[in-house]
């Protein structure tokens, strides 16, 4: 299926320097909120209590989560265990008495369980606490830690892969444009300050790796014009690679958009996070893969000599510029 011709001469390289420009502005306008603003960390990551709940007739998710709003607990998470009458809560403190509570953590959980009880039970009586769980703020401050070595080493994996496979400079293009995404991906959470849980933070890895996976269909079209054309000019390889590839990259792009935006709508609250890091991500990650890959590999220089296989009759292949 194609929407595009693959034999198009779309001249995207000649729009590198306004590309590049647009994202330097952005990546620097992320880095900058995140360090000004930061990360509105969720409970995973700040500490605070989960509390499971019963009801002895079925209730709608949505009518407890606007319970607990009303009650002064507008970021309470209510996710159904299985039916409708089984919920799990987690919330974060409310108000400087909690926050002291957690702190001393001896039966902080349970204060906190019979405050969101008492207001759930003054909307339905039927309500009846199951279970109460506390989750410290040091072990969210470590969970914090170990998600960012994550992201880091999902990366510098990606880079040494993409070394092996194509060379050098291809694993120096795709370094530059994932940090890129994901900089600009966590700019998005800095700027609107929406909860950034272990939710976000798995679509932020599921992030790295769609955006790679388009990243990797270029480059191996490029190698593939590199090695098949007689007279190889790079700017006219990596153009042709871009064009020859585009359907399949904005159909697939399309239609994972398609699927994230079916998660948002129906999916409840308890997705909302992925479904927004997914879709940013796979339009950042698209734009990246035409405008700012490619061109970083032509300022780099690539050329069809570092990419022919090195063999006994051609040696010279085998020295790199």
């Amino acid at each position: 299926m194609e929407i595009f011709n693959p034999h198009s001469n779309i001249h995207f390289l000649n729009l590198r320097r306004y590309s590049i420009a647009v994202a330097l502005v952005l990546f620097i306008g992320s880095i900058a909120l995140l360090v000004t603003r930061g990360l509105n960390y969720g409970l995973d990551f700040t500490g605070g209590v989960l509390v499971e709940v019963s009801y002895a007739q079925p209730v709608d998710a949505g009518t407890v989560r606007e319970t607990l709003a009303r009650a002064g607990y507008p970021h309470a998470l209510v996710q159904g265990l299985g039916g409708t009458r089984e919920f799990s809560i987690r919330l974060q403190p409310r108000g400087a008495a909690d926050v002291r509570a957690l702190n001393q953590q001896q039966g902080a959980a349970d204060q906190v369980a019979a405050q969101v009880i008492r207001v759930l039970k003054a909307a339905r009586p039927d309500a009846t606490l199951k279970r109460t769980d506390f989750v410290g703020p040091q072990v969210g401050s470590e969970l914090r830690n170990n998600g960012v070595v994550a992201v880091i080493f999902v990366i510098i994996g990606i880079m040494i892969y993409l070394w092996a496979r194509f060379e050098k400079r291809f694993a120096v293009a795709a370094l530059v444009t994932e940090v890129h995404d994901t900089i600009i991906t966590l700019g998005f959470y800095a700027l609107t300050q929406r909860d950034f849980d272990l939710t976000v933070l798995a679509s932020v890895l599921a992030v790295v790796g769609y955006s790679i996976n388009d990243k990797v269909v270029v480059f191996d079209r490029v190698r593939e014009l590199f090695r098949s054309a007689r007279r190889a000019d790079s700017e006219d390889v990596l153009n042709r690679a871009i064009n020859s590839t585009l359907s399949r990259t904005i159909i697939t792009s399309l239609f994972t958009g398609i699927a994230m935006a079916v998660l948002f709508f129906f999916g409840g609250p308890a997705v909302h996070g992925f479904a927004i890091t997914m879709l940013i991500g796979i339009v950042v990650g698209t734009l990246s893969s035409i405008f700012i890959a490619s061109p970083l590999l032509l300022w780099m220089g690539v050329s069809k000599k570092d990419l022919m296989p090195v063999t006994k009759e051609n040696p010279e292949l085998a020295r790199r510029p």
